[in-house]
């Protein structure tokens, strides 16, 4: 195994442990076991240690996440059908891992929100991506960009808020009432553009 793969290990293991138990509560011993990596590797390739490793962590899952749910969007035609889709999905996913694994970054972000200005920057950054991507989604179909950002900004809300109720109720159901109320609040917004 190379360094690529020790440093791959290392990040895959701080994605899965900040995800699921939040900054404070992930040590960077239970990284280096979780990634069967020495402890010394982390450093290594993050001299920054757990902060640095949580940043490259915050900025890459909440890339991959957001080309993900771009993704998901894109495989129906019919926005409001799509939007369904969407949340459906994570509401399946949510299921699958025991409502254990929800958003790459809400966890930390909440917790850092007050407590460390880098990772809170970090974590503000890849929601303010998420709602220009998503912007531009629903830009396709809406023809106001305010009111375009306005949905994304929606929807970003409702699939955070709907991650937080679904585990902590541990029933997928929030998340699937948000995509059938993000759908809703589409369809109320494309009558008026046409009216206009």
């Amino acid at each position: 195994m190379g360094r690529s793969d020790t440093r791959a290990r290392i990040q895959g293991a701080a994605t899965v442990l900040f995800r699921r138990h939040g900054y404070s509560a992930t040590g960077l011993k239970r990284i280096a076991a979780e990634a069967d990596a020495p402890f010394g590797s982390i450093y290594h390739f993050f001299p920054g240690g757990k902060q640095q490793l949580a940043e490259d962590m915050i900025r890459t899952s909440g890339a991959e996440y957001g080309r993900m749910v771009l993704a998901v969007l894109d495989s129906a035609a019919d926005p409001m059908e799509s939007l369904v889709h969407a949340f459906e999905a994570a509401a399946n996913d949510l299921a699958a891992a025991d409502y254990a694994d929800a958003c790459p970054i809400g966890t930390v972000a909440l917790e850092v929100a007050s407590s460390d200005e880098v990772l809170r920057i970090a974590t503000a950054e890849v929601f303010e991506e998420w709602v220009g991507t998503m912007a531009r989604w629903f830009g396709r179909y809406v023809a106001d960009p305010e009111a375009a950002r306005s949905l994304a900004y929606s929807m970003v809300m409702m699939l955070e808020g709907a991650f937080m109720l679904s585990r902590a109720a541990r029933d997928p159901e929030p998340l699937r009432v948000a995509g059938r109320s993000m759908a809703e609040l589409l369809r109320t917004v494309l009558p008026r553009q046409s009216e206009g």
